[in-house]
């Protein structure tokens, strides 16, 4: 049975078991490769996807539980205001390290910044609570988050 739903503004439609998670529908059968396959638990963050606008896990989010949906990846991120200054603040940082869990922190982070355009330390570390860095940029994600926020580097530290 087709399920459809909108990836990145486009609606698609993809005939698969109802039950296929939500990050092999994106990888597999939409050829989508920037949503990353991390623990498949659900507990590291590397497959963050938007879900109108709210952070899910795409490993652990079926298919089924997508349809009708917007679902907005790391392709699509750059569309969205708060995703478009992550990226940019991302790049002027130099974020990243190895680079893997970066699409599932940048979404995270776009999720965070559409519910609270003004974060705190604390609500950062909260809002990207669950999403892990192997490589432990933890310091430079906060102060692009900030960045994008528009607020202060409390670093001490030129961007």
């Amino acid at each position: 049975m087709p399920i459809a739903l909108t990836v990145n503004r486009k609606k698609v439609s993809v005939t698969t078991d109802s039950d296929k998670p939500l990050l092999w529908v994106l990888r597999e059968d939409l050829h989508m490769a920037g949503t990353k396959f991390g623990c498949g638990q659900g507990l590291c963050g590397a497959c963050t996807v938007l879900m109108d606008g709210q952070a899910v896990r795409s490993c652990q989010t079926p298919i089924s539980a997508a349809a009708g949906k917007a679902i907005t990846t790391i392709e699509g991120a750059k569309a969205l205001p708060q995703g478009a200054a992550l990226v940019e603040a991302w790049q002027a940082i130099d974020v990243p390290q190895c680079g893997y869990c970066q699409a599932g922190q940048i979404l995270s982070a776009t999720a965070l910044l559409q519910a609270n355009p003004k974060p705190s330390d604390a609500e950062i570390d909260e809002g990207m609570n669950g999403n892990i860095c192997r490589c432990a940029t933890y310091i430079r994600i906060r102060r692009a988050i900030r960045m994008a926020a528009g607020l202060p580097d409390v670093t001490g530290d030129a961007a």
